[in-house]
């Protein structure tokens, strides 16, 4: 059916697990598409393609290569495979988001899918694939697409600069969401196959030559990605502000989880005998409802972020773990925890290899005192 039509005329439609974009003139795309990919001035439709299969069945090919599987599809949407490009995903048609800005003339329309719960990635993360030959081992469809639509004439190089532009806008949107890398320590900054289709008005009367940052295009480029894309994620996997207001979010990527602050907890008991023992139904309990304390996510954030500035190198090792221990105390002070929780280590603060091992002692202190506050039960 069709679900949107554009300022140009042309119509969004959805069927088949797909959402398809009919052109009525002319239009310019580039695109990171298999199929047609590049920059192409005779194409008749795009389209975005749920490849998921089924809830915890693995995506499959159509045929020997990835290509050939994208032409597949495009013969079963019903669509020339000379004159359409097409991207896929694993996320859900019926969980698009579509937003429009307009300034004036001109008026941007992004059209976006995602979800990087399980891909998602930051870039300079370890790849996961090495291509020979035009082969590889694994394909994961890309799990944030967006299609970016441009109702006015733009040549060929303005066109990749907005390329450009709606990367940022939809690596700003994740980043402000402070999701992490499922591969890495890093916050994300989108999945590891993410496709965009770009297209562009041929027909307009509008003709620009900027879509940068400063330019306005380029803010209706931003403003219109960083929505559709937060909206796209929240739709497909409830990733917004508020299950992000966590200790367990914000430490996921370093690491940490119910399981890993069980087991720690249970080596604290260990140790104490004479100590009250909770059963784990109990200890999660606790956990999750000392989870998404305000004070404890606001200093977790901090302390998080000191870490993460370790790794860039804005920060010393010493400065990180001082005021790292400020932060614990901190926590420690508002869910009343009175054991001595930072074990004193000898690190060499002037050998910069050692980040690896601060940041592990440091998350390791962190699990501590969490135990402590999930186990204790204090003043959450």
């Amino acid at each position: 059916m069709m679900i949107y039509k554009l300022s140009t005329g042309d119509e969004v439609h959805r069927y088949q697990k797909s959402i398809v974009v009919q052109f009525k003139d002319d239009r310019k795309v580039l695109s990171t598409s298999l199929i047609n990919g590049g920059y192409k001035e005779n194409l008749k439709t795009v389209f975005n393609h749920d490849a998921n299969p089924g809830a915890g069945m693995a995506c499959s090919l159509k045929a020997p290569t990835y290509k050939e599987h994208m032409n597949i599809i495009a013969e079963e949407l019903g669509l020339d495979t000379e004159t359409t490009a097409g991207i896929s995903t694993a996320a859900s048609m019926d969980n698009v988001s579509i937003k429009t800005e307009s300034y004036r003339d001109i008026t941007v329309t992004a059209i976006v899918t995602g979800g990087i719960e399980v891909n998602g990635g930051r870039v300079g993360d370890p790849g996961s694939f090495y291509e020979n030959e035009g082969e590889f081992e694994d394909i994961n469809p890309g799990t944030i697409n967006i299609i970016l639509y441009i109702d006015a004439d733009l040549p060929a190089e303005t066109m990749t600069r907005a390329l450009v532009t709606c990367t940022e806008a939809k690596t700003a949107a994740i980043q402000e969401l402070m999701e992490g890398s499922k591969y890495s320590r890093g916050i994300a900054t989108g999945s590891g196959t993410d496709g965009t289709i770009i297209v562009s008005n041929s027909k307009s009367k509008m003709k620009l030559l900027f879509s940068g940052k400063h330019s306005k295009l380029g803010e209706l480029i931003g403003v219109a990605v960083k929505k559709a894309v937060k909206e796209a994620l929240f739709l497909q996997t409830g990733l917004c502000p508020e299950k992000q207001h966590s200790m367990l979010r914000r430490t996921k990527r370093f690491g940490v989880n119910e399981e890993v602050i069980w087991k720690k907890y249970k080596s604290i008991v260990k140790e104490n005998e004479n100590g009250k023992k909770l059963t784990k139904a109990e200890f999660i309990h606790n956990l999750e409802v000392a989870d998404m304390k305000d004070d404890l996510v606001t200093l977790t954030s901090l302390y998080v972020h000191l870490l993460d500035q370790l790794d860039w190198k804005l920060l010393s090792s010493k400065e990180v773990m001082e005021e790292g221990k400020i932060i614990l105390n901190r926590i420690k002070e508002k869910f009343g925890v009175n054991e001595v929780i930072n074990k004193e280590q000898n690190i060499n603060f002037s050998n910069e290899q050692c980040v690896d091992k601060i940041i592990e002692f440091m998350i390791d202190n962190l699990i501590t005192v969490m135990a402590h506050v999930s186990g204790g039960f204090y003043n959450v």
